[in-house]
């Protein structure tokens, strides 16, 4: 018998403070233009899992010091920074996590987090609650374990089953479709095994090696629109692009990274995202308002072939005003890298 989502008083009313906490920050987002809406920090590059796919991390570097993931949220905090998402490599195997979520929840702001799962257990998760952690998110691949990835349904249900019974924060399940995973339909008992246990459920497009935008197939395609189509998705996303990557078209948009959107890496530099490392390359201690407002109008040269649905989501918010009037040219993801890249 699989575990359901507990609604008890105390985590509904944490919830509506939540999404209260979510429409405030959309409001400031779409009133105002020369703020951060989010980042995206790295505080362990190292992982416990190494997924074929994955360019985000690797198996010796040591965590960042937790005096110095301070300073960089107070930075953050000081740009207007709204919501500040923990990435890494695995983020739970940083020996004072804790701390580093609830130095963001003292300044105010959404604190998330993107995790593989795998380290949690019902005292861990009841420690990211005292933390004051707001939103997670687990992307499962497959069902059973395979050589392209481990992070299985059949591994992580357990988990998933600790996560509905003690979690007070927000818990998306990301499936995916595309190069690498053998069977769509996996994606399919992902999210609704993520909706049986009360979760939202996202999908995202796993690209094979060449990185190039190829549409899917057939059944890769039915089951991605099956699963947008089912309910209690996240209100907050705007993953409309997706619809061109899964037909192999390029998005024409304007895209806020460096602004609106900022990757910090575990070296403290402020990039455009993940998979534009380099992209301006600025040490966040010395990232100003004037670097958010020149980059806000900045065109960057890979925006139409990119998979990044955080900045895409990000940006959306100022589709509408201010076109871009200066253009860079970093390198497209197919001209340098030969991974396999995951939308998250």
């Amino acid at each position: 018998m699989s575990v359901a989502r507990k609604k008890t008083l105390s985590r509904s009313l944490k919830g509506v403070w939540r999404k209260t906490r979510e429409l405030a920050l959309v409001g400031h987002a779409l009133l105002s233009t020369r703020h951060a809406v989010m980042a995206q920090i790295v505080p362990m590059r190292f992982c416990n899992l190494s997924c074929a796919y994955c360019n985000e991390y690797d198996k010796v570097s040591a965590p960042v010091a937790v005096e110095e993931m301070s300073r960089r949220i107070d930075h953050l905090a000081r740009l207007g920074t709204s919501i500040i998402t923990i990435s890494g490599g695995e983020p739970l195997t940083h020996p004072d996590l804790d701390q580093v979520i609830a130095r963001i929840r003292h300044h105010g702001r959404m604190a998330g987090m993107i995790t593989n799962g795998y380290l949690l257990n019902p005292e861990r998760i009841q420690a990211l609650n005292r933390a004051g952690l707001d939103h997670m998110q687990i992307s499962i691949d497959n069902v059973e374990p395979d050589e392209i990835s481990k992070k299985s349904l059949k591994v992580l249900d357990k988990k998933l089953q600790y996560l509905a019974e003690y979690a007070d924060f927000h818990v998306n399940i990301n499936s995916v479709v595309g190069g690498g995973i053998k069977n769509p339909q996996d994606a399919l008992t992902v999210s609704h095994r993520a909706l049986e246990l009360g979760f939202t459920s996202t999908i995202g497009i796993i690209h094979d090696g060449s990185g190039q935008l190829k549409p899917l197939q057939d059944e890769e395609r039915r089951i991605y629109f099956e699963v947008r189509n089912l309910k209690k998705k996240n209100y907050s996303r705007f993953n409309q692009f997706q619809v061109a990557i899964a037909d192999g078209e390029p998005n024409q948009w304007r895209c806020r990274a460096g602004s609106r959107y900022l990757y910090v890496c575990e070296e403290g530099l402020v990039h455009y995202c993940s998979q534009q490392r380099g992209w301006p390359g600025i040490p966040l201690a010395k990232y100003t308002r004037e670097h958010l407002n020149h980059e806000f109008l900045t065109e960057k040269s890979c925006s139409p072939n990119c998979t990044v649905s955080c900045v895409h989501q990000i940006s959306y918010i100022d589709h509408w005003r201010a076109p871009q009037n200066t253009r860079v040219n970093p390198p497209s993801q197919h001209e340098e890298k030969s991974e396999l890249v995951q939308i998250r």
